[in-house]
């Protein structure tokens, strides 16, 4: 099952540069709406418990029927959260047979931490004089 919705963050431009991280330059606000849905994804607890079970999984990937038991939801409801996150291009999905296997997308996650991290070597800002000048 390939992934139609996923987003894609961290658009390269004409030279392969990776956009701006979000501590580098503001986002536009098109990057704003597609970061966010990404944050929403990850904003349910239950969701970013499947996405840590999905991701620690040893092998790569977990079937759904190990998933589910692991939540006092009913299977529609994990299926629905599922759903979002792979909209939100963190995991992706195979139907093999009757059951569904679930994986992380290593490159979503990568280009979130790449977003959120400063650049190497950046000094953290000095809070200490900007309060003692008030």
């Amino acid at each position: 099952m390939p992934n139609q919705d996923a987003l894609v963050l961290g658009r390269t431009d004409e030279s392969g540069a990776c956009c701006a991280g979000l501590l580098t330059a503001p986002l536009d606000e098109g990057q704003a709406v597609e970061l966010a849905k990404v944050f929403k994804a990850l904003g349910d607890p239950v969701r970013l418990r499947l996405l840590s079970m999905i991701a620690s999984r040893a092998g790569g990937e977990v079937c759904v029927c190990d998933l589910t038991p692991a939540f006092d939801l009913s299977q529609p409801t994990i299926s629905h959260h599922l759903k979002l996150l792979r909209q939100a291009g963190l995991i992706d999905c195979e139907r093999r047979g009757t059951w569904v296997y679930y994986w992380l997308v290593p490159e979503m996650t990568d280009r979130l931490a790449s977003i959120l991290t400063r650049p190497a070597g950046e000094p953290l800002p000095d809070r200490t004089a900007a309060g003692a000048a008030s």
